[in-house]
């Protein structure tokens, strides 16, 4: 285990290896229950895209842990699911399997690219000073999920965006509060597992206060329903509209599990020494069998998850993090009513945490360069305003070559960088005129 896993190199041990996995789990083990929600509503059932989710999460996670050796855990991604169900199936009017053959082949083609290093030219491609405001973009954008899910965040307050009272009115706020305060002091206090501390403390804190709620004759074993299996239909995939689905769930995938890499990496500091990921090419390829092994199974595009932050702030930094995290997954479909019982206000404290520790990267970032300050300022805001990781790196790239094409410094943009923005423009571009 520790030949295979590096810990002593990477200054840490299978006990902290343990508590950030867990960690990084019940930070999102939320997907178990919303991702059979939202596709449900494309008429798939619920317990068989359960069980689909939670076995797709284990064998992406595992697949990542032993192929890249990285703390990063996988499932399928919101914002792809809701793609999935609202756009694809309702809007456009398919049907659900027509989604899923999109999802597949987009599985199919990553591994292509992966094996070719394609992906891993891009990720690498992109400067330095983006890859730092990236991990700070990341930071914001997972604490304003946090405080969106604790229900401390809301547009109901008379203004574009507020913060609710935390009182008794306010249950879920107020708990989520408390469990964020009990976080901060045992992180100050160099408690063991102070994160996952925090989550069980508050999990238990909010019994009383009705945020967790304990069902009547609670047992926490459950019996997993049968997945879909191959259920893809073919007919159609030579159309013009499969290929815009599919185009959309490339670039969509592809840009959030960079953003969430680069995120992991700059955090955990596992870089290279061109500081570049280390054994990206690995965890790229995680990704892509999860999404076809999803696929399979009939679940939208797995993908890497920013949660994973959580666990690397616990103390993960190998693959045996997510080995844990993986095992889990495995585990939930039996015990899926015991994982239930932790709350959103629960998680919401690790997010919003994580965001603090993630926003320490941003000392680095040279913002008397304008060429430099503006992009990496232009990435960080974009990513929590428009709740989205790969929009972020979209308008990071755009600002960052226009603003060394205006500052006359063009030569350091690198070649691939050059591709990825009119990729990108014209990607604007496309959808602008569809719209």
């Amino acid at each position: 285990m520790e030949r295979f896993f590096k810990l002593k190199e990477r200054g840490t041990t299978v006990s902290k290896e343990v508590i950030g996995g867990i960690t990084t789990f019940l930070a999102m083990a939320y997907i178990l229950a919303v991702n059979p929600g939202i596709l449900s509503g494309s008429g798939m059932a619920f317990n068989a895209v359960f069980t689909a989710t939670a076995i797709s999460a284990c064998i992406a996670t595992l697949v990542m842990a032993f192929l890249a050796n990285l703390p990063v855990a996988l499932a399928p991604g919101l914002g792809l699911n809701a793609f999935f169900t609202y756009s694809v199936v309702l809007g456009m009017g398919c049907t659900w399997q027509f989604a899923l053959t999109a999802v597949f082949v987009e599985g199919i083609v990553f591994i292509l690219l992966s094996i070719f290093g394609i992906r891993e030219a891009i990720i690498n491609s992109i400067p330095s000073t983006l890859k730092k405001a990236v991990s700070v973009g990341i930071g914001l954008f997972i604490t304003i999920i946090g405080l969106v899910n604790a229900g401390i965040c809301t547009g109901d307050t008379g203004t574009i965006i507020g913060f609710v009272n935390l009182d008794f009115n306010h249950a879920t706020a107020l708990v989520a509060g408390l469990g964020l305060l009990i976080t901060i002091i045992l992180f100050i206090l160099n408690v063991p597992g102070n994160i996952l501390l925090g989550v069980i403390i508050t999990t238990i804190i909010g019994i009383p206060f009705g945020v967790t709620k304990v069902p009547e004759n609670f047992s926490p074993f459950s019996t997993p329903a049968a997945p879909y299996l191959f259920q893809f239909e073919w007919a159609n995939a030579l159309s013009l509209k499969f290929v815009v689905v599919l185009i959309t769930f490339l670039f969509t995938d592809m840009f959030d599990t960079l953003g969430t890499l680069m995120g992991v990496a700059e955090q955990s500091n596992l870089k290279d020494s061109d500081g570049n990921i280390q054994n990206v090419k690995g965890a790229l390829m995680a990704d892509s069998v999860g999404t076809v092994v999803g696929a399979c199974l009939g679940t939208s595009t797995v993908t890497s998850f920013v949660e994973s932050t959580s666990g690397v702030a616990a103390g993960a930094k190998t693959g045996l993090a997510s080995v844990v995290t993986g095992l889990l997954f495995l585990v939930a479909l039996f015990l899926n009513p015991l994982f239930a019982l932790v709350p959103a206000a629960a998680t919401a404290p690790a997010l919003i945490f994580v965001g603090y520790l993630m926003m320490k990267n941003v000392k680095s970032i040279e913002f008397s360069d304008v060429s430099e300050g503006i992009p990496a300022f232009i990435t960080i805001m974009v990513m929590p305003f428009a709740y989205s990781i790969s929009k972020g790196i979209v308008w990071g790239i755009l600002s960052f070559v226009i603003c060394k094409t205006a500052a006359k410094k063009a030569k350091e943009v690198p070649l691939v960088t050059w591709i990825l923005a009119l990729v990108f423009l014209a990607d604007l571009i496309f959808e602008s005129v569809k719209a």
